[in-house]
């Protein structure tokens, strides 16, 4: 399976990919499938939304046995999607980006017999017979494709990557058939601990619940008699019986409301929501994309992809993309961003390509660079020609100085410029040193200075603009 998988799986989302190993499954494993299908299919079959029992047939789930995703990733290709199997927990911006490509990710792994009514670790029940089905419908198929494309791109914090990491370590121990009690304990510990730390709620987490409260908890239709169409109510025994209950509230569909409402994946979910339309998911996952840094850029960018301390990408006003790890930024007197750092390899692109030259090899240690115009010049750097830049005493070969906004000055000896479509993207100096009213940023000492050129920021995003470049080197 890997093999044939791989083909038409992106290159940086190959190494997630593992081998199915149909053999392996068990004849305990079959009956727990057997077990929970049937049941569940009888069930749902009066109270799932129209296009869980066609899309049964349709994705290639059959009561009787675990599927081979093989023959599900064919099944799959009329409604433009495929399916890949995968290792338990992958990071929600890979798990995103899978699904922005038209792929469902499926954990190989099925939930134990103790565990056979829910289990919070990813399985093949969950992901074959809960997400597979609903995706005949077209609607809801272009939304979660879309859901994917966005979501790949919003950010995290720190301290939400070590949430993510806890649970993926206490859902492994729930399904380790050697785990002792004690160390489920421990683990759960370890996860309430790391929730109890997350103070702010940043962008990643809100579009993870209204994933949640859609894709894997969704309601449709009526308030007094919804539908059920979330792949975790679709995939378990105990909760698609429980949702429909008088214990369970139903709310109203509301993006507000569910971005401010959490979740905890080991318990029953006190309410749910009730969307009237699949049209209706659509427009609130566009609503919230036009909040999220990479369209919003500027100042509110730069925070989130400081706070995420992971790998991130910038896009200047010129067009140039600087994708590496944001470690700290210089303001100006008023609180403006001038200047930027980053740590560890970085990346220079321009139109999502990795420009000759700047790539991670050439900015292994980081990357820094100014933001802003030049003092006292309403046009933007990013519009000068060479004639321009001559004309302010930037010449190849000659030593320039140049003043830019938040004090920040540039002293060295221009060797190089790019250009791309008419804008100047970068100046690269020798003998170069940069200074904030009197503070060094940059010596001469450490080499080439590369300078990104753009008057701002205009977007912000988790990931990198040449994925094939950045992270196969």
């Amino acid at each position: 399976m890997k093999t044939a998988a791989l083909n038409m799986v992106p290159k940086h989302l190959q190494s997630y990919v593992v081998e199915q190993e149909y053999d392996r499954y068990t004849e305990v494993d079959q009956q727990v499938w057997r077990h929970v299908l049937h049941r569940n299919y009888h069930f749902l079959k009066d109270v799932a939304h129209p296009a869980y029992v066609d899309g049964m047939r349709k994705t290639g789930i059959s009561l009787d046995h675990i599927p081979r995703v093989e023959e599900m990733n064919h099944c799959l290709q009329p409604f433009d999607w495929g399916a890949v199997t995968i290792d338990g927990f992958i990071p929600a911006v890979v798990f995103f980006d899978f699904q922005a490509h038209g792929l469902l990710p499926i954990a190989t792994d099925i939930r134990k017999p103790e565990h056979i009514d829910y289990t919070p670790a990813p399985d093949i029940i969950h992901e074959a017979a809960g997400h597979a089905p609903i995706l005949s419908d077209e609607w809801y198929a272009n939304y979660v494709k879309r859901f994917g494309q966005i979501g790949r791109r919003a950010f995290a914090t720190k301290e939400e990557h070590e949430v993510f990491e806890a649970i993926r370590a206490y859902s492994k121990v729930m399904e380790d058939p050697v785990a002792t009690e004690e160390e489920v304990r421990i683990a759960k510990e370890i996860l309430d601990g790391k929730q109890a730390a997350v103070k702010y709620v940043s962008e990643a987490e809100q579009i993870s619940r209204l994933y949640w409260w859609t894709v894997e908890y969704g309601l449709i239709g009526n308030l007094k008699n919804p539908l059920l169409y979330g792949a975790g109510l679709l995939s378990s025994i105990e909760e698609s019986r429980y949702c429909l209950t008088d214990a369970v509230s139903k709310r109203p569909f509301s993006l507000e409301e569910m971005i401010q409402t959490g979740f905890d994946i080991t318990k029953k979910q006190p309410q749910l929501f009730v969307c009237e339309s699949f049209d209706q998911l659509f427009a609130s996952v566009e609503r919230f994309s036009e909040r999220m840094a990479y369209r919003v850029g500027g100042e509110e960018a730069l925070d989130k992809a400081l706070r995420s301390g992971a790998t991130s990408m910038l896009v200047y006003s010129s067009g140039l993309q600087v994708t590496g790890t944001l470690s700290s930024l210089v303001h100006s007197d008023v609180g403006k961003a001038v200047f930027f750092r980053m740590e560890g390899p970085t990346a220079l692109c321009w139109n999502d390509r990795e420009l000759e030259g700047h790539g991670t090899s050439s900015h292994a240690e980081g990357f820094s660079s100014p933001i802003g115009r030049l003092l006292g010049e309403s046009r933007p750097l990013e519009l000068f020609t060479e004639g321009d830049l001559e004309a302010i005493g930037v010449q190849r070969g000659r030593m320039s100085h140049l003043a830019m906004e938040g004090g920040i000055t540039i002293e060295g000896c221009l060797t190089h410029s790019i250009h791309r479509d008419g804008k100047l993207l970068l100046l690269s100096f020798s003998q170069c040193t940069i200074s904030q009213n009197g503070r060094t940023l940059f010596q001469t000492e450490e080499g080439t200075f590369d300078m990104a050129v753009g008057a701002k920021i205009v977007s912000a995003f988790a990931g990198v603009a040449d994925p094939e470049s950045f992270q196969n080197k």
